[in-house]
């Protein structure tokens, strides 16, 4: 985004100055300010960062801060559909491992990226919950269990 200028920057600024007119000028504020831009940009970008800090009177630092301590905000946009894949121990006993390579393979992503097209984004977690259906991924909100290397193509095809 750091060929906008002028009057294209205004206009892909304006919705993150519609959310700060909502909001006083106050630190306590920065949490939900982000959460709104992410929502209406997909992800948090540096001018949006930097629109934000101005507007909440704060340092562009105190913004990065809160955005690289906290797992949901994002600074690279972010596929269309995200594959979250259990390593719990649970999955990890039941193959979670293979599968994670399948969908690298697949997808041709390490764990942490996204697709060129932006249509899928891989991320590992720690546990989903549902250690009966191990070794489990979520696509989005959608659960699949008990899952062998072979499923994850057809599986990531319902989602192109």
């Amino acid at each position: 985004m750091a060929h906008l200028k002028g009057e294209k920057l205004a206009k892909y600024l304006k919705p993150v100055n519609e959310i700060l007119g909502r909001y006083e000028s106050k630190e306590r504020y920065l949490i939900p300010v982000l959460q709104e831009a992410q929502e209406e940009y997909g992800y948090l970008p540096e001018e949006v960062l930097t629109e934000i800090a101005l507007g909440l009177n704060l340092s562009l630092s105190q913004v990065y801060g809160v955005v690289t301590f906290y797992s949901q905000f994002h600074q690279e946009p972010r596929g269309n559909n995200i594959i979250r894949i259990c390593m719990g121990t649970a999955c990890h006993v039941r193959g979670a491992g293979k599968i994670m390579d399948v969908l690298k393979e697949e997808l041709e992503i390490d764990s942490g990226e996204t697709t060129d097209d932006l249509a899928f984004t891989l991320e590992s977690v720690a546990c989903i919950g549902a250690c009966g259906l191990a070794p489990v991924i979520m696509v989005n909100d959608d659960t699949h269990g008990r899952l062998i290397p072979e499923e994850i193509p057809s599986i990531l095809a319902k989602y192109k």
